[in-house]
């Protein structure tokens, strides 16, 4: 099975992990936003050939999965990284307020539908981790989920958990190569840039009342984070926690993680064999007589 590539923002597989002091901003000596601009462009040339042979290779295909608080730049991120790939080789889905159909079936039956085929690209701007993230957050969520029976939820958490790690793990053996990015932002910085929403009229279909309300919320997501991370990052499913404060860095890391997991992944053209060959001369030798 893949195995995550390295880096100092990959969180640990052991269940050690902890948020706090986990950096929000670049740590030094970190390229600038005109240097990090510049390297992305070029990386967005290795990802379009990479996925080209990713759709031709047809044994893997690759999930990206993006958390985050509100203004932390999911959307915008997801958009540069991509910027440049054939669209018909990637596909995002965002997952917002489940519907009644969805809330019908079980937590990861909505997302399972979802899912890339081999030789692309999927991604999921959020997730089924919003069970174990917004819900947690607010329990009462729960009831529109009509579960069988009333749980501890202590219990109801470590349940999900382990379902996910399950799923993931049933993924990964299936040639599916999940990477998982939490773009860690900081409350200050988030406050910025809801500002920014509310004082620049282009921005302002961004705003929600709800997002400032959700702020009140914000150590109660940080716990719901720290132990989502921590339960469900593995070799073969791992969490990358990414400083999101400074955008442009953001950005290239994602793409260069993302790099760095497809050239792992040793993908290859395929070869024709000495039978289809043969076929392809002879092919060759009548279209070249129609010409003369």
């Amino acid at each position: 099975m893949f195995e995550a590539v390295t880096s100092p923002f990959r969180v640990p597989f052991d269940g050690s992990f902890r948020l706090a002091g986990t950096a929000t901003a670049p740590p030094p000596p970190a390229p600038d936003a005109k240097s990090s601009k510049r390297r992305l462009r070029r990386i967005r040339e290795q990802l379009a050939e990479l996925q080209r042979i990713l759709y031709a290779h047809d044994r893997h295909a690759v999930l990206l999965i993006f958390q985050a608080m509100d203004a932390a730049g999911k959307d915008s991120t997801i958009r540069k990284v991509t910027s440049g790939i054939n669209p018909a080789g990637f596909q995002v889905f965002s997952f917002k307020k489940p519907s009644a159909e969805e809330l019908d079936h079980d937590f990861l039956w909505r997302t399972s539908c979802r899912l890339p085929e081999r030789g692309r690209i999927g991604i999921f701007n959020r997730s089924y981790y919003e069970e174990v993230l917004v819900v947690r957050v607010h329990p009462q969520l729960l009831e529109r989920q009509a579960l069988p029976e009333l749980v501890d939820l202590g219990t109801l958490w470590q349940q999900r958990f382990e379902s996910i790690r399950d799923h993931e793990l049933h993924l990964a053996r299936n040639g599916v190569v999940i990477v998982k990015f939490f773009l860690n932002v900081s409350r200050e910085e988030q406050r910025r840039r809801f500002l920014s929403r509310l004082d620049e009229p282009h921005k302002n279909w961004k705003f929600a009342p709800g997002d400032v309300r959700e702020r009140g919320f914000w150590d109660d997501y940080q716990r719901a984070y720290e132990e989502a991370l921590a339960a469900t990052s593995r070799p073969w499913a791992p969490w990358y926690a990414v400083p999101a404060d400074d955008k442009p860095f953001m950005r290239l890391t994602v793409a260069d993680l993302l790099l760095r997991t497809l050239q792992s992944l040793e993908l290859r053209y395929p070869e024709v064999d000495h039978e289809h060959r043969a076929i392809f001369d002879r092919m060759r030798a009548q279209l070249e007589a129609e010409g003369r």
